[in-house]
């Protein structure tokens, strides 16, 4: 007879079979899927989800977590078996509180409303969006009260992205890093050796471009055997499991960028999926410890390494061959200081480090206007652009290129923004810890050499998935809570030296 925890585990695989079967659907939608069947694709995902909730909530599973709980009761803390029933206990606990009728509903409407940003975003047509808009941001507020009581209407929404974190504290870590990194932004502007860019924005052929980041990617360790790589309007990473973790890019013509940089980001997240402990398998667990874990190895391996100075003199003999009209006469040095040109810019997956988290920060306090209720969905667009001018002191001359431009709000991802910055200040505490670690970890990456980085990100971070809370594990990797002030001496330094402040 099993064990009532294998028992458990059979059912948990259950769940996420069907979950996994509607995000293959998902990724399809987002990458090769004809327009025609957006219709149909969201009563199919509706099904599933609906499915896979009924069965994660049913009596079934909860009477095999309590006797799993019992069962491994005395289990040592750090084992699978502890971590797996009690986050499971967790996650299970949370799911209850959603009606399976709401499921169903909720991914329709932002299967929906995911094709129809697809199609308004280009044409910058906000109207055309709107209705799909008003109806998720109607179904957050229902989300939040299904959580109620609560600090703060947010609180259920950022937790869905970042465990026990609060509203309290991303506002908290938002007021130490808001006038630093505006103190710092100012600073280049007004006293910073200037900085071309040019040589960035020119014709480079997209095949190209997309050659040179596999063969970047590849060598920071991202496996192609249980991954892939296609075009999507949006950049994003999907896991469908330990075998099969994939990446899309979006390239521009015109802007070397883009297409370069989103590879090293979404790689970060898809080799943190492949790096899961086998023994966590169709649990749970297979996921990261949380949204902002999971940014942190994206922007670490986009900035920390992809826009240092080390890794370009790896790299920049061979980007200079492959397009050598454009960059051959660029020596290393502008280059390197042209891709970290600072500037107040309109687009976020754009935006230089020093001025990123503005970025997050402007979509932050707008979510909390839409879910206290004192800004309506048909108010975006002019909230959008005065957020922009305070924030940057630019106003968009598009919605295309203002409240539009990101696919998270189609998703239905209100909470998940404030991931990105948090993610930042995560990655450096990392980081100094992995340069302790890895004291040769710049002539490793001058070499082209990775594999010491991604093993020690490994055996700290990816094989645990989700076996630690998010503050746990940085506590046990680092010594420290969550802290700010790393980051922004990080950015100091960095731009310090780049601009000769």
């Amino acid at each position: 007879m099993p064990s009532h925890y294998e028992r458990l585990r059979n059912l948990i695989g259950t769940y996420s079979d069907i979950d996994r079967a509607g995000q293959v659907l998902d990724w399809d939608q987002q990458t090769y899927m004809p327009p025609g069947g957006a219709i149909e694709r969201a009563e199919q995902v509706s099904t599933l989800n609906r499915l896979a909730h009924e069965h994660l909530v049913s009596d079934e599973m909860g009477e095999a977590i309590e006797a799993a709980l019992h069962e491994t009761a005395n289990a040592d803390r750090d084992t699978d078996e502890h971590r797996v029933v009690r986050h499971m206990s967790r996650f299970y606990t949370k799911r209850r509180r959603i009606p399976a009728e709401w499921i169903g509903e909720w991914t329709r409407i932002t299967s929906l409303a995911q094709n129809a940003w697809e199609k308004a975003r280009p044409a910058s047509d906000f109207a055309a969006f709107l209705p799909h808009l008003e109806k998720i941001i109607d179904y957050r507020r229902q989300y939040s009260e299904f959580f109620a009581p609560y600090d703060h209407v947010y609180d259920p929404q950022l937790d869905y992205f970042e465990p026990g974190m609060k509203t309290a504290e991303v506002r908290a870590v938002f007021a130490e890093l808001r006038p630093a990194q505006v103190e710092l932004v100012q600073a280049i502007a007004d006293r910073g050796r200037p900085v071309d860019d040019a040589p960035l924005h020119q014709a480079f052929d997209i095949q190209k471009q997309w050659d040179f980041g596999v063969d970047v990617v590849t060598q920071f360790g991202y496996d192609f055997t249980r991954g892939r790589q296609d075009r999507s309007a949006h950049p994003f990473t999907t896991f469908f499991g330990l075998g099969d973790v994939r990446i899309t890019t979006r390239f521009l013509g015109d802007y070397i960028g883009s297409g370069l940089f989103s590879t090293m980001h979404e790689s970060g997240h898809a080799m943190y999926g492949q790096g899961v402990s086998p023994s966590l398998a169709r649990t749970e667990n297979i996921h990261g410890a949380s949204y902002a874990f999971h940014e942190s190895q994206s922007r670490m391996w986009e900035n920390l390494v992809g826009r240092s100075r080390p890794f370009w003199k790896a790299f920049y003999p061979k980007l200079q061959k492959t397009f050598f009209a454009q960059l051959g006469s660029v020596d290393l040095e502008t280059f390197y200081r042209a891709i970290n040109k600072v500037e107040r810019s309109l687009i976020r997956v754009e935006a230089d480090e020093a001025t990123y988290n503005l970025h997050i920060m402007l979509r932050f306090e707008l979510e909390l206007d839409l879910m206290e209720k004192r800004l309506e969905a048909r108010d975006l667009p002019e909230a959008w652009n005065r957020k922009v001018k305070d924030y940057l002191g630019l106003t968009p001359k598009n919605d295309r290129e203002g409240v539009l431009q990101d696919i998270h709000w189609s998703a239905g991802y209100v909470g998940y923004f404030p991931t990105y910055s948090l993610g930042n200040l995560i990655s450096v505490q990392l980081w100094e810890q992995i340069r302790k670690d890895l004291p040769d970890l710049e002539r490793q990456i001058e070499g082209a050499r990775f594999a010491d980085l991604l093993a020690w990100l490994r055996e700290k971070i990816h094989r645990h998935g989700a076996k630690y809370e998010p503050v746990e594990l940085l506590r046990r990797i680092t010594g420290q809570g969550l802290q700010a002030a790393p980051y922004l001496e990080y950015l100091r330094t960095k731009y310090g030296e780049i601009y000769g402040l």
